[in-house]
């Protein structure tokens, strides 16, 4: 039904969730288009599937006990029994609509069952009374299609087939032959109770291509038949289009009688209710037994107590069938109108009744028992690790706190691998709280709400704990990467520093302050000697800064083996700063004397000029050297340091 280029279905119960695809589903089947909310909320969802549920409403299909958030929060039996009354109104109802008009019937059900046995009447091995047990041998589906298609097979060859083998050779015949899938498995047919609902539609799949030929007469057939196979055709009459809560399993879980002692207290109503309870108690007895082991895994064994918690609840809404079934064959007896072969009859399955049921309750409420055990024993296993775990971190932080930060860049970056590994553990860990957040904690009579409040009290303090770790490693993470970046920005400026410094010493040396040749010479080295204290002038705001920042990183690390470090590394560019200084100064004095000594060539007033005012500007340079230093710029915040700042 879905439109060609849809992502396919994997997981019915997930995938149906937010009612999109329930949404393109209508759309095929009526041919109208219907809008979307594309957003991922769950109001989104809801308002999605409140849609569904309002075309079907709009289509005449009704529903019973499913809401949109029964279909949101994945609810499998009440989204299987959505899409079998989808299934239900536009697959068989649409396939019967005509001849249903017809014969101006209602109960699509009665004129299937009508149609198989007028096709099935010439096979004497095949008597379909029902669209369960009826077909569990595979001759009724080989029948109705050799009805039809007698050129197919041979009739005399599938007799002396096993049941799997006949409903295997029926369904590749149908497949092959008819175009129909392979709806079905032969193993889940050849069972003591096929799904009632999946032979249905498989049968719908076979009325659709097979020649259709019903009349009044083979209907008022199946109305005559014995009451205990008529009731069952009545029961399922899907022109009612309801799906109960009993229900949604599949027919395996047969709806008990409400009441039996409204129905008159006569041998015939006994058995029919004897065999709907009998029905119900096998089906339940079968998922009982398939029930998993229970699991050592927590999280699975939440699932597994959730699961039989349902199953209980299955239990106890079916007691008072139980009990009104045996009530009725006690009156029964007690009427005295019954032979004696029926009285012991009515003895005896009362009695098989009452131990059934009973051995089947103590059973599912000692594997509630375990269950309950094995969970609050794995959850207090969960409780007390992460109060080790706790512990052992805890000690690890305090270990870590009494260490002095690095004494350099590569220690420096040991430490921060060293709280890597302890966020990854941090990581590792939320797993398991994020398991703790859903615990299950089963309040009964002994414990009372004392249980909750303790595991409440335990529970917050384990959280107060993991808060003060979670936000103690942040803290120190955001701490190590800013010291780790101003680090490695003071010693790239050093080294950017010491080149320059390299430069202008170079540069320096190259300057002649004698001995020149003219005026020209003398003119360039004068020149020369105005750059570099020009640069110099213009850098010394670096030089600063430098010693600022190096000041910030030896307070944040408050190690003094690294402060000292940071310090003679500070002083030694200091000290390489005020040498060129006073050489610069030096070679200024030298040009000065050089411009009146003897055997000098001629120079221009204007270049004497220049040199003096050079001396001059040097020697001004010098003497606020001397002068106390200006106020730096404000220093920049480093988290972790006001304290330090303040003093």
């Amino acid at each position: 039904f879905l439109q060609s280029g849809k992502p396919p279905v994997k997981d019915m119960f997930t995938d149906l969730k937010d009612g999109r695809k329930l949404l393109d589903l209508l759309e095929g089947l009526t041919g109208k288009p219907l809008p979307k909310e594309r957003g991922s909320t769950r109001v989104h969802a809801l308002n999605n599937v409140n849609r569904v549920l309002q075309v079907l409403h709009q289509n005449n299909v009704e529903l019973v006990n499913i809401g949109g958030t029964d279909i949101v929060d994945g609810n499998h039996k009440l989204t299987l029994g959505l899409l079998w009354s989808i299934i239900l109104h536009w697959q068989v109802k649409d396939v019967m609509k005509n001849i249903m008009s017809d014969l101006q019937q209602t109960n699509s059900e009665k004129i299937l069952l009508s149609w198989v046995r007028q096709s099935t009447r010439p096979y004497s091995q095949v008597n379909v009374l029902n669209f369960t047990t009826s077909w569990a041998d595979g001759l009724a589906f080989n029948a109705v299609i050799h009805r039809h298609k007698p050129e197919l097979f041979s009739w005399d060859k599938v007799i002396k087939m096993s049941p799997v083998e006949r409903l295997e050779h029926a369904f590749s015949i149908a497949k092959n032959h008819l175009g129909i899938e392979k709806l079905l498995d032969p193993e889940d047919v050849a069972v003591q109770l096929p799904d009632k609902k999946s032979i249905i539609m498989y049968l719908t799949s076979l009325f659709e291509v097979l020649p259709k030929q019903v009349t009044m007469e083979d209907i008022r057939e199946v109305e005559t038949l014995p009451r205990r196979y008529k009731q069952e055709c009545e029961d399922g009459e899907f022109n009612m289009q309801r799906v109960s809560l009993e229900e949604d399993q599949g027919s395996s879980r047969a709806e008990t009688p409400s009441t039996v002692t409204e129905v008159d207290m006569d041998l015939d109503s006994y058995q029919v209710a004897l065999e709907e309870v009998l029905t119900w108690l096998l089906s339940a007895e079968d998922v009982f037994r398939e029930q998993e082991e229970i699991s050592g895994d927590v999280e699975e064994v939440k699932e597994q107590f959730s699961t039989h918690e349902c199953f209980m609840m299955e239990l106890t809404a079916h007691q008072s069938s139980v009990g009104s079934v045996l009530q009725a064959g006690n009156q029964l007896v007690a009427q005295g109108n019954l032979s004696p072969e029926e009285e012991f009859e009515i003895q005896e399955q009362m009695l098989l009744l009452n131990s059934r049921w009973e051995e089947l309750r103590v059973e599912s409420m000692d594997r509630q028992s375990r269950l309950h055990d094995m969970l609050m024993e794995l959850q207090k296993q969960q409780l007390q690790q992460l109060s080790d775990w706790l512990t052992v971190t805890e000690e690890r932080i305090q270990k870590m706190e009494s260490q002095l930060l690095a004494d350099d860049l590569e220690s420096l970056q040991k430490q921060l691998e060293e709280h890597k590994s302890l966020q990854s553990d941090l990581e590792t860990e939320q797993v398991k709280v994020n398991s703790l957040t859903h615990m299950v904690v089963i309040v009964d009579e002994n414990s009372g709400e004392s249980a909750t409040a303790i595991l409440e009290e335990q529970l917050q303090r384990l959280g107060e704990r993991w808060t003060a770790v979670c936000r103690w490693t942040e803290e120190r993470r955001v701490k190590l990467q800013e010291i780790q970046l101003l680090w490695r920005e003071l010693l790239e400026e050093q080294c950017l520093l010491k080149a320059w410094l390299t430069e202008k010493e170079e540069a320096l040396s190259k300057v002649r302050t004698s001995n020149f040749k003219d005026q020209t010479e003398l003119s360039v080295n004068v020149r020369k000697l105005a750059i570099l204290k020009e640069d110099m002038g213009m850098k010394r705001q670096t030089l600063d800064q430098l010693n600022e920042l190096g000041q910030d990183v030896a307070q944040i690390l408050g190690n003094g083996k690294a402060s000292s470090k940071i310090d003679r590394d500070q002083e030694q560019l200091t000290q390489r700063w005020d040498s060129l200084v006073q050489k610069l100064e030096d070679y200024s004095n030298q040009v000065t004397q050089a411009v009146g000594s003897v055997g000098m060539p001629q120079i221009s007033q204007k270049t004497v000029a220049e040199t003096t005012s050079l001396k001059e500007q040097v020697v001004v340079k010098q003497f606020r050297q001397e002068l106390p230093p200006p106020p730096l710029p404000k220093k920049r915040q480093i988290p972790g340091d006001s304290e330090a700042k303040k003093k």
